[in-house]
């Protein structure tokens, strides 16, 4: 027992039990006797310990705790918050001696274990001694988040005959474009809500288009495996980009090169040349479907995500990966790139997580959208828009996460009420009106409601604990 205690209790030994203690106590206790037998270390230095908590001995040598944490059975939420230990000035060489570095105090039994991020080594000083003190910093707080005004639904749009997938606004923001299940494109005013155009050729369902911002080009995928160059000249298919081996369910444009990524049933992304309709690179990684891909000019330049559960971040140039995200419990069906900030956001049934660019560092979680989400969008002022299977629609705050609105729509008249999914969505380009592409056949039109404002519509929002779990 002697070697135990020496061993194990050896640098808080020639410490003695607190005052009051001692008074009740008295040299009944066989355990402070047998202390101050065996080790009287301090007998000649005129030292003044005190110590009071739960325990009958400090957590360190020559530790003394403050008087918010005098014998309590378990300290309440207040003191544990405002716990200051203060380690006397003649004991700072031995706790030096232990600490890793600075003043951070660490247990001289636990060498590699690491200590809490709140606990915040300051030093304080009163008179002419200085004290070093670890103070409790309070956990972070979601910031106020900004305000956004309500969304409504004031257009419905109907026309195609099978569940509407996939949906794009062309950069004039004349007309936009949608794909359906019924094998057809369509292409549709956008002030007026009336159908322009039908293109036909696609023999299965229409999964992806979108509008070149270089040329006067549509592109478009499907169920067929099929990739269309459409020139909307001649409203006719021009090329087209043959290799994968099964359905395409998305595509990006590269935003400064004449380059189209494509992504694949078949676990692959591809990148082609626009122009010769070559196979530039074939991305391969990812090991279920890969469900969306993005496009940006900086580093990563082409971000996807797969059913695989991960999103990979690829080198455009070696056609490699260079990050995998393996945070995601469940498939990533939508990825979306904020347009003003160097960050990203992913869509998945588990989470919405928000990433930053360039190496996919983790920001924060946006849960409360419990559905399998379809899609995702985002505008500049900061409003990201969540589409979900079972036809919710969730307004965030990007900044925050706060999650500011809710919206389920009803089904057009006739339809089922489980036709009721969101496919997909995406601001125009003033980002004043929100279109949305659905199961019950219809495109959905939102705008801002106009006469709401803060007092109408206040944020119910308190400064509530962030809770940044990683996964």
């Amino acid at each position: 027992m002697a070697i135990k205690l020496r061993n194990e209790y050896g640098p808080v030994l020639h410490m003695p039990t607190s005052k009051e203690n001692l008074k009740e106590k008295g040299p009944q206790n066989a355990t402070d006797s047998y202390v101050h037998k065996q080790y009287p270390a301090n007998q000649g230095q005129e030292v003044e310990y005190f110590v009071a908590g739960t325990h009958p001995y400090p957590p360190g040598p020559g530790v003394a705790l403050t008087a918010d944490t005098k014998i309590q059975r378990m300290p309440s939420e207040s003191a544990a918050q405002s716990l200051a230990v203060a380690l006397p000035s003649q004991t700072k060489a031995d706790v030096n001696r232990t600490a890793p570095s600075g003043s951070e105090y660490r247990h001289p039994g636990a060498s590699d274990r690491p200590q809490p991020p709140a606990m915040n080594s300051i030093v304080m000083e009163t008179g002419n001694t200085k004290n070093s003190a670890l103070m409790a910093k309070k956990a972070p707080t979601m910031p106020k988040p900004q305000w956004h005004p309500p969304w409504k639904l004031y257009r419905v749009i109907s026309g195609h005959l099978g569940w509407v997938r996939c949906i794009a606004v062309e950069p004039g923001n004349q007309w936009f474009v949608t794909g359906s299940a019924d094998r057809t494109i369509k292409i549709w005013d956008l002030a007026s809500g009336k159908l322009k155009l039908s293109l036909t050729g696609h023999i299965s369902t229409v999964r992806g288009v979108i509008v070149s911002t270089r040329s006067p080009y549509l592109f478009s995928c499907g169920e067929d495996k099929q990739v269309k160059c459409w020139d909307l000249e001649y409203n006719k298919v021009i090329r087209h980009y043959h290799g994968h081996l099964s359905a395409v369910y998305g595509l990006d444009l590269h935003p400064t090169i004449d380059v189209l990524v494509t992504c694949s049933r078949d676990s692959t992304a591809r990148i082609w040349d626009v122009r010769t309709k070559a196979s530039v690179h074939t991305l391969s990684g990812h090991t279920n479907a890969v469900a969306t891909v993005r496009c940006q000019a900086a580093e990563p330049q082409i971000i996807t995500g797969s059913h695989d559960t991960t999103i990979r971040l690829w080198d455009l140039v070696a056609g490699k990966t260079r990050v995998t995200l393996t945070n995601h419990k469940k498939s990533v069906r939508a990825v979306v790139l904020h347009p003003r900030h160097y960050t990203f956001a992913s869509g998945s049934p588990d989470n919405i997580k928000q990433w930053k660019f360039p190496d996919g560092s983790f920001i924060q979680n946006l849960s409360g959208h419990n559905a399998i989400i379809n899609t995702l969008t985002v505008n500049s002022d900061g409003v990201l828009v969540s589409g979900a299977d079972n036809g919710t629609m969730h307004l965030w705050d990007w900044r925050t996460g706060y999650n500011f609105q809710r919206v389920h729509a009803a089904v057009q008249p006739g339809s089922l009420d489980s036709e009721s999914g969101i496919f997909a969505c995406a601001f125009d380009q003033s980002e004043s009106r929100l279109l949305t592409a659905e199961a019950d056949k219809t495109i959905k039109v939102y705008r801002e409601d106009d006469t709401a404002t803060e007092e109408t519509h206040p944020v119910s929002w308190k400064p509530e604990i962030i809770k940044r779990k990683r996964f």
